[in-house]
């Protein structure tokens, strides 16, 4: 049997890794981080993407995979899960913290059919108006959208819901 000590030392090189398309959060802030399990073949990491096809996961994978090799860890092996589908809703408090404190609104309320369906009254992060304006549904990755500030003019980006 692994010690406890072990583990926490694989979880925390893991949990390490920046995400490579907005580097201000980390995988575990983010909820990509799922799992770290050990047994005699070494380190098993658990990762969920945020949408299937996520053209970051290759990037996170070897940035977990190196991450481990400098904690000293020899064996691992990095699993991808699509099941359950990674939502919004396993954010963690300090990621939305991360986002807002970056520019970046973090996702309005938990996911679900309103996200897809329902209307999305966002704030300006600069000046706090909530007159915006969807401009694209895609921002400069696939998980925000740009919006606009109507009172103050500027544009941002939002982490949407999913």
């Amino acid at each position: 049997m692994v010690s406890e000590t072990a583990r926490e030392r694989a979880w925390k090189a893991a949990a390490s890794v920046a995400d490579p398309e907005i580097p201000v959060l980390s995988i575990a802030d983010l909820g990509v981080l799922r799992d770290v399990t050990m047994d005699e073949d070494g380190v098993e990491v658990t990762i969920t993407p945020t949408y299937s096809g996520c053209p970051a996961m290759n990037m996170i994978q070897i940035e977990i995979e190196t991450a481990l090799a400098e904690a000293g860890f020899n064996h691992m092996r990095v699993k991808t899960v699509l099941s359950p589908a990674w939502t919004t809703d396993w954010m963690t408090e300090e990621g939305r913290r991360k986002l807002r404190a970056y520019g970046i609104v973090p996702p309005v309320g938990p996911a679900g059919r309103r996200a897809l369906f329902g209307e999305t009254i966002i704030a300006c992060p600069l000046c706090t108006s909530t007159n915006t304006e969807c401009i694209s549904e895609f921002g400069s990755t696939s998980c925000k959208a740009l919006w606009r500030c109507k009172a103050c003019r500027e544009p941002f980006d939002y982490f949407k819901c999913h």
